[in-house]
């Protein structure tokens, strides 16, 4: 129910450059707002966090070789190992390798087939449901003990605006697609509420317990509720996620499978955690606009979008597709940016091959218009920009930001209305999509 609700909620969030809560009543605003990411680690790092807090997991190591693979296997207490990708995505088991290698997730029954299968794995592209036809990189896999489950259960905390804070969800119904479950037995599945001041009391914990059908396990469980808890606390996460938390055939209990997310405002407190970032299952443009602390998330239209504001930002893609048109990226650049990253934006959309023109869209408040336009300009004669840029503009200095773009003697195209605006950049970009299909090089020269 986690991985559901924070997969259904992803896109706004992404869309809102994954702010916190308190943003989106202001952003439209040009209100103060802090901003707001989720870092996402993978499962090696979660299974560490897990065991640090006192969760039991399987033995396991990463390994960046096929040779560190086998010495992993050779060292772990089983003659059953499973070998995961480490990649960024869901559904690994079922994604493919572009080398023609099938599954992200193998199991093994020795160590020289842990080498063999991590061989396969190293270094392909792992295409997935999630990932889409580009795949993403795996450098690295997991190596880990096989435990034969008797009983599988869903475990996982998160920050749930329905709730005001953080709430557990749990089910007797682990080790399948919870999303499922929450679909066909919503009954089946457990919300728990948690009062920050007072934290996850015993009385919560051993109800959940309980509900979930381990009385005879209850004290252990109770610890794990609780350390669960104190994890996410801890580590400022925004969401941890077990599936499954297994009993084996021995009566032992593991988290089998984890997940989780953190704040990104929390990178100072949390240095360790944040030093695990890899940045290359990230979109590359995204890494580049985030070093310039630009919001920035690619979209698969083709008009680029640089806006002030994440509530702006989405009423500009709105009226974009409502007059037929796609936006290619959702661009934030605040409301305290500098012509220097102005210019840097323009870089990383026209990195687009996608991208047929530009609607630039600023409500000057807190944001100034003319340095806007000092990008606008800088960008489009450092880049030699051979597609259309269409500009609205209003707000702080916007008289002196449209006097600049006039003495450039550069064609963008200034719009005061922001319907017209739209309205132009999707016939521009119309027009450049037709002349490309039928092989004509069209180009707005920037010189007058």
């Amino acid at each position: 129910m986690a991985a559901a609700l924070y997969r259904a909620a992803l896109t706004a969030e992404r869309i809102l450059a994954r702010r916190g809560p308190q943003a989106i009543g202001c952003a439209a605003w040009g209100g103060q707002h802090q901003q707001r990411r989720d870092l996402n680690v993978h499962e090696h790092v979660s299974f560490m966090l897990l065991k640090r807090a006192g969760i039991p997991v399987p033995g396991f190591g990463v390994a960046h070789t096929p040779e560190e693979a086998v010495d992993i296997a050779n060292k772990l207490d089983s003659t059953d190992v499973v070998v995961k990708a480490q990649v960024l995505t869901g559904g690994r088991g079922k994604g493919n390798f572009k080398g023609g290698f099938k599954g992200g997730v193998k199991l093994v029954y020795s160590a020289e087939e842990a080498g063999d299968v991590a061989s396969k794995m190293i270094g392909d592209m792992l295409v997935t449901k999630q990932t889409g036809e580009k795949g993403i990189p795996c450098s690295k896999v997991m190596v880990c003990e096989r435990k034969f489950p008797r009983r599988e259960f869903y475990m996982a905390i998160m920050m749930e605006r329905s709730f005001a804070g953080p709430v557990i969800i749990a089910s007797a119904q682990g080790g399948i697609n919870i999303e499922e479950v929450a679909e066909e037995s919503p009954e089946a599945i457990i919300k728990v509420p948690i009062d920050i001041s007072e934290g996850v009391t015993d009385e919560k914990a051993e109800d959940l317990a309980r509900q979930l059908g381990l009385e005879s396990r209850m004290e252990e469980t109770v610890a794990v509720i609780k350390s669960l808890y104190a994890a996410f606390i801890n580590n400022d996460a925004s969401m941890i996620e077990i599936n499954p938390y297994a009993e084996d055939t021995y009566g032992k209990v593991y988290a089998l499978d984890a997940k989780m997310k953190f704040d990104d405002n929390a990178e100072f407190r949390q240095k360790e955690i944040f030093a695990e970032r890899d940045w290359s299952q990230e979109d590359a443009k995204e890494v580049e606009a985030s070093r310039y602390n630009l919001n920035y998330i690619a979209l698969d239209g083709s008009i680029g979008c640089l806006v002030n504001g994440a509530g702006l930002a989405m009423a500009t893609m709105d009226i974009i597709k409502l007059h037929g048109g796609s936006p290619a990226n959702f661009l934030d650049v605040g409301g305290g940016a500098t012509a220097e990253q102005v210019k840097e934006a323009f870089k990383i959309i026209t990195t687009d091959p996608k991208v047929h023109a530009i609607l630039v869209n600023i409500f000057g408040g807190i944001m100034r218009c003319d340095v806007i336009a000092q990008g606008v300009i800088a960008a489009a004669e450092e880049l030699s920009l051979k597609i259309p840029i269409v500009v609205r503009l209003q707000g702080t200095n916007v008289d002196d930001a449209k006097a600049l773009i006039a003495m450039s003697n550069l064609r963008i195209l200034p719009c005061d209305n922001l319907d017209d605006a739209a309205k132009m950049a999707v016939k521009l970009s119309n027009i450049i999509t037709l002349a490309k299909a039928a092989n004509v090089d069209v180009k707005f020269e920037l010189p007058v």
